[in-house]
């Protein structure tokens, strides 16, 4: 009502007639950590600087292009690995296989393909380093991810962004299992900062290694505080990601001498080398044309190749994972599980799990560490057949969408009841915030994230002195809400039991 009525007139007074509203918060936007070929923007630093883009062309514009891997061609059996520790092909008469030179093992700009192909829409890049001017590679080093005296902890600067919602490092799996410590580190940013879940891999598993041994080094690595806040998932994939047209002889390193290695039956081929050999300073068109010729003259030359680009394209699942957590909560919601789905430019897991395998991945007795198995089914293609997070074995947080969808809640609710923030701590304050939160969750009842065929028993909301506050509550300033709700779990095992009937006259 207007307070200065000492003039005669008609006077309006407006009041509001419908509370405040919540409204949910994002929950699929990862933050990708790792390395890219530069990090600039309007000439600009964007290292270290967390930076939203919402297309994989704005990744190009900001960060660069794709790391050129180097490869070394040995012989199997010459050095000391044995060669049953390789995947060889057959060159001539010999035995070879490709290896990665040390220092050239990178992922990020293949993941974040991988994540726009299964779905992807906003994320955020943390660069934390750039190789555009690198020949010999980049060494992935720990303190890159975990802070140093002279670098700051990219977690650091995160908890000034409120957006981001997952945590992806790919990058970080070139440590091999020394990265675990690096996710004990994303487990606990996610933990204090209450809005955000990690997604990890677990570290490829080598020829000599048996899956119960990748799996067993992860479990005994990745401790046990904060496993509600990630879900880890085996094994890496093949992917088409990486096309032919983007490996070539320039993949190989400078000690590659191809004349060497062609079979002397490739007599055309032979001769390319020879006169490209002879070109003192060959640009990107003498480069494209040798490539080709050799592609068209050699089909060892071909092989190798394609072995190169198998290689490249075998990548941690975590990039596509985030993709289909973008996907389910933009098509259906957060509360659907992201399990029984298909990854888009994934031909198969690099390792075939089967059933009676998944059975001490997926439940872990012990510790409860559930690993999410990636597998690929006869006639159906590659699935995700695995819903839980790390604390598999709690019935709060055993599965990823009870987890994300009470992140969800909680962020949202806690955004919303912002507007009450020094209100008057009575009645009618007590009042509109029920109202509101109430709404809120009715309206995520109606659309399926909540259990209950009434309002009442998918959630209840309580608030008020006597109930959820004391009188000394009151005197402190303590306005406390009390929010109970029944998150949608998934049907993990489902039991169908068949019975015989008398036959009925």
């Amino acid at each position: 009502m207007p307070t200065n009525l000492k003039t005669s007139g008609v006077y309006i007074e407006e009041k509001n007639a419908i509370p405040n509203s919540s409204v949910a918060v994002e929950t699929a936007v990862p933050v990708f950590i790792g390395y890219t070929e530069k990090a600039e923007w309007n000439g600009k630093s964007l290292l270290q600087k967390p930076t939203r883009i919402s297309s994989f062309a704005e990744y190009i514009e900001r960060f660069g292009g794709a790391f050129k891997a180097k490869f070394l061609l040995k012989v199997a059996g010459e050095t000391a690995e044995a060669s049953v520790e390789k995947e060889t092909f057959t060159v001539g008469q010999k035995q070879m296989y490709a290896e990665l030179k040390p220092n050239n093992t990178l992922y990020l700009f293949n993941c974040i393909r991988l994540f726009y192909a299964n779905g992807g829409a906003s994320c955020y890049i943390v660069a934390v380093d750039t190789y555009n001017d690198k020949t010999d590679g980049i060494e992935v080093k720990a303190d890159d991810f975990m802070g140093s005296a002279t670098k700051v902890s990219p977690f650091e600067l995160l908890k000034n962004e409120i957006e981001p919602t997952l945590v992806v490092i790919p990058d970080a799996i070139a440590l091999g299992e020394a990265c675990y410590d690096i996710y004990k580190l994303v487990l606990q940013h996610c933990m204090e900062t209450q809005s955000r879940f990690g997604i990890l891999d677990l570290a490829k598993q080598t020829h000599s290694q048996t899956t119960t041994d990748v799996v067993t080094n992860f479990r005994n690595a990745i401790g046990m505080d904060n496993l509600k806040h990630g879900a880890a998932y085996y094994p890496w994939v093949k992917t088409s990601i990486v096309q032919p047209g983007e490996v070539t002889f320039e993949n190989l390193d400078a000690s590659v001498e191809l004349e060497k290695i062609l079979p002397s039956d490739e007599v055309a081929a032979l001769e390319v080398i020879k006169k490209y050999n002879s070109n003192s300073s060959p640009n990107e068109t003498d480069k494209l044309n040798f490539h080709q010729a050799l592609k068209a003259t050699s089909s060892t030359y071909n092989t190798i190749i394609g072995e190169l680009r198998t290689i490249l394209n075998e990548l941690p699942p975590s990039a596509a994972m985030a993709g289909q957590y973008t996907s389910i909560d933009n098509s259906v919601g957060v509360w659907k599980s992201p399990a029984n789905v298909s990854l888009n430019m994934v031909i198969a897991p690099v390792v075939n799990i089967s059933s009676e395998q998944q059975e001490s991945l997926n439940v872990d007795v012990i510790a409860g560490k559930s690993i999410n198995v990636i597998r690929t089914f006869s006639g159906i293609g590659t699935l995700v057949w695995g819903g839980r997070t790390l604390d598999g074995n709690s019935q709060d947080w055993r599965y990823i969408n009870v987890r994300r969808t009470l992140i969800m809640i909680e962020q949202s609710i806690k955004l919303a009841a912002r507007a009450y923030v020094f209100e008057p701590n009575d009645a009618n304050t007590w009042t509109t915030a029920k109202c509101m939160i109430s709404n809120f969750l009715t309206n995520l009842w109606k659309q399926g994230a909540l259990a209950g065929s009434l309002p009442e028993q998918a959630f209840d909301v309580q608030i008020g002195l006597g109930t959820t506050m004391t009188p000394n509550d009151i005197l402190d300033g303590k306005m406390i809400v009390s929010v109970k709700v029944a998150v949608v779990r998934p049907g993990e095992f489902i039991v169908i039991t068949f019975e015989q009937q008398m036959q009925q006259p």
